[in-house]
């Protein structure tokens, strides 16, 4: 047999890069046995604790979103109250105003009202017209009165019977006709006696039948229901 002849070439010395490549390949190569050697259902330190790193870093923005969120609504549920707040005094605030423009308009209006009174009576009473304390003032102030009831009777109808009956005394009275013996004597400026006086006594005169105006009035009203009016009366009536 034979024998191998060939023969080695002469070896050459490793350098110092082959020495490190040598070292890493064979680091690389224990790694590769030992990560092979780890059971399937294992778990190794490092494994562990990077899930873990993951739970804690994924849940932590999760809370500040949900912090985030529920600070915004907290703060839009106080803005909306605020607004709410605000529309509810200003509501009150007009209410007020409204209230306190009603009550000075009631206020100014009875104020109004009481001066117009004032003026209306301020009115009447200068248009009250005053009338002369002798003949010719009664007459005008009977003819007055006599108006306001529609009773009939001229100044000259009455004029002319006064002077005639009484000659323009107020407080004349008759004690020789018939109705003096019959105890009612005709009393005043148109010698009414007191049952016809009375009887057709006119509103807004006096009750005494002496009083000028009064005995003018009540025998106009006597004599407008039996002659018509003072005017058609010539005589004793």
């Amino acid at each position: 047999m034979l024998k191998n002849i060939l023969s080695r070439g002469p070896s050459r010395s490793l350098n110092r890069t082959h020495k490190v490549a040598i070292a890493g390949v064979g680091t690389l190569g224990a790694a590769a046995v030992a990560f092979t050697a780890v059971p399937a259902s294992g778990h190794t330190t490092t494994s562990e604790a990077a899930p873990t790193a993951k739970v804690a870093y994924s849940t932590k923005p999760i809370q500040d979103v949900h912090a985030g969120v529920t600070g915004h609504l907290a703060g839009a549920d106080q803005k909306v109250a605020s607004i709410e707040a605000k529309k509810e005094a200003a509501a009150k605030t007009a209410a007020a105003k409204t209230a306190a423009a009603e009550k000075a308009a009631q206020q100014r209006a009875a104020k109004e009202s009481v001066s117009r009174s004032a003026q209306r009576v301020e009115v009447k009473q200068v248009s009250t017209k005053s009338y002369a304390n002798n003949l010719d003032g009664w007459i005008r102030e009977a003819r007055a009165i006599m108006a306001k009831h529609d009773i009939p009777g001229s100044y000259s109808g009455i004029h002319r019977n006064i002077i005639r009956e009484s000659s323009g005394n107020p407080t004349a009275i008759n004690d020789w006709d018939i109705n003096a013996i019959n105890g009612i004597p005709s009393k005043g400026l148109l010698q009414v006696i007191p049952p016809t006086f009375k009887a057709y006594h006119v509103p807004g005169t006096s009750w005494d039948i002496y009083d000028p105006v009064a005995n003018i009035a009540a025998a106009c009203n006597y004599a407008a229901d039996k002659y018509g009016s003072m005017d058609n009366v010539n005589s004793a009536y």
